[in-house]
């Protein structure tokens, strides 16, 4: 259940490329804010979250009324689960493995899409004929996770319509937008409104390395939909320092802004590093790459006392894939050192 990035529980004293994590780390400001938090233990968390609500509205100019939060994108996952009670849905595959752990908890029949590695993972307009009337609700992830590969709106507005037609919920992950060269560009925000089947995700967990103080957030204009995620959710489940940090986060535009640039040189260093290295790397335009090697590799990079994401237990995909995230220059230089092991 529990085997996916960032382990390093399990795996001590290790260079993490296995989580897709911010490589600046946690803003000063957002822990001092979280800190400040933990003066407060004493105190119940707001259960309506309305100052980081207040915030979020701002800063993704979404609605207020929109915006629901939880503790981490995952806890959301499970509570719309729970809320709509789904018996069918459709998955793409790989993508993302908390959709199933979710829809399982509901007994959910599960059907796949797989993603083709001779078209490079890249999701085509096929996946419309797969949206049939048995279903009541899909999951995608954009950009794709472990793949890094980003769908383009005009398939996305398709889907939404063919959704819409067909009756059938539509959960649109974009954790990973914020990392996109365009984030603006590439988001289903202003369709909210037409859209009463949408769902969309989101964290602070990968853009601001929030990932420990666990907390998401998603938009929706289904008020009714709000309602019984709320009813499906525990009290209190975003504590007072995952609010105050958040609060805190989304005035680091700074901070995201020289992120971005970061990620975009190292991405590309790395891209090339690999591909001289022999390894198929796929079109990825997150803070990621997802590449193909030997099965050996994982366990070949735990020696050298590097931990890179095993794709092997995503369904469809097999031994020898991995996704390393973008880390800082010096890291990523150690890491194609240990890449090219004989």
């Amino acid at each position: 259940m529990y085997k996916h990035g960032g382990d390093i529980y399990s795996h001590k004293n290790m260079l993490d490329f296995s989580a897709n994590i911010n490589p600046l780390g946690t803003p000063a400001a957002v822990i001092e804010a979280a800190c400040n938090g933990v003066k407060e233990a004493a105190h119940y968390p707001d259960p309506l979250c309305q100052e980081l609500i207040q915030a979020i509205a701002a800063h993704e100019k979404v609605e207020q009324e929109q915006i629901i939060c939880g503790n981490g994108a995952a806890e959301l996952i499970f509570s719309l689960c729970l809320a709509l009670k789904p018996k069918k849905a459709l998955l793409l595959a790989p993508s993302f493995h908390e959709y199933e752990q979710a829809l399982q908890t509901v007994d959910c029949e599960i059907r796949y899409h797989y993603l083709k590695e001779a078209e490079g993972f890249h999701l085509q307009t096929a996946y419309l004929n797969a949206l049939t009337d048995d279903l009541d609700i899909v999951f995608l992830c954009n950009p794709n996770n472990p793949t890094g590969i980003l769908t383009e709106n005009d398939l996305l507005l398709k889907i939404l319509e063919r959704c819409r037609e067909k009756d059938i919920f539509f959960v649109l992950d974009e954790c990973f937008n914020d990392f996109l060269d365009d984030p603006e560009a590439h988001t289903m925000k202003d369709r909210l409104h037409c859209f009463p089947n949408l769902f969309i995700l989101k964290a602070f967990t990968k853009i601001y390395a929030m990932a420990g103080l666990r907390l998401g957030f998603g938009f929706t204009a289904n008020e009714a939909l709000l309602h019984k995620m709320k009813c499906c959710t525990q009290p209190w489940s975003v504590s007072i320092p995952a609010q105050k940090a958040g609060i805190a986060a989304v005035k680091e535009q700074a901070y995201v802004k020289t992120a971005l640039n970061l990620i975009k040189e190292e991405r590309a260093y790395l891209r090339v590093a690999l591909k001289e290295a022999g390894f198929t790397v796929y079109d990825s335009a997150a803070n990621y790459l997802f590449f193909q090697g030997p099965p050996s590799l994982y366990g070949d990079c735990l020696k050298k006392r590097i931990m890179i994401r095993d794709c092997g237990n995503y369904e469809g995909l097999r031994q020898g894939f991995y996704r390393i995230v973008v880390r800082l220059h010096d890291d990523n230089i150690e890491l194609i050192e240990a890449l090219n092991i004989e």
